[in-house]
């Protein structure tokens, strides 16, 4: 069995969701979309100029935002460049080293007398 306030309780909640999406689909219809508008349109010179400028401050940021995430790429690739040379440092630094294992393992042993046999040579 349902509880009487059950129906008060979808009421409410019909209410409060109708009212969000009055609430949003107003805010969406009344927003600018931010962008290059063709202004060659407008009739009126305070239209016109007042579309130029919106191309202009749209332009600047856009070149704004870019430059910071570009500037952002440079900084990453350079961090990452200075770690590549410190490895590079490391591993020739190694490199040497084997080298010089290798060098003392081919040269020949000091040549040494050979020590008499004892079959009595005599």
């Amino acid at each position: 069995m349902m509880s009487r306030s059950f129906p008060r309780r979808v009421t409410i909640w019909s209410l409060t969701m109708m009212a969000a999406c009055e609430l949003f689909s107003g805010v969406a219809r009344a927003q600018d979309v931010p962008g290059i508008e063709i202004c060659t349109a407008e009739k009126t010179m305070e239209r016109r100029t007042s579309c130029l400028q919106s191309n202009v401050n749209f332009l600047q940021k856009t070149i704004t935002k870019l430059g910071i995430d570009s500037q952002q790429k440079i900084d990453a690739a350079n961090r990452q460049i200075e770690a590549l040379k410190g490895t590079i440092a490391d591993l020739q630094k190694t490199v040497t080293e084997l080298q010089a294992v290798q060098k003392k393992q081919a040269a020949p042993p000091p040549a040494a007398k050979p020590a008499p046999s004892k079959d009595g040579a005599k």
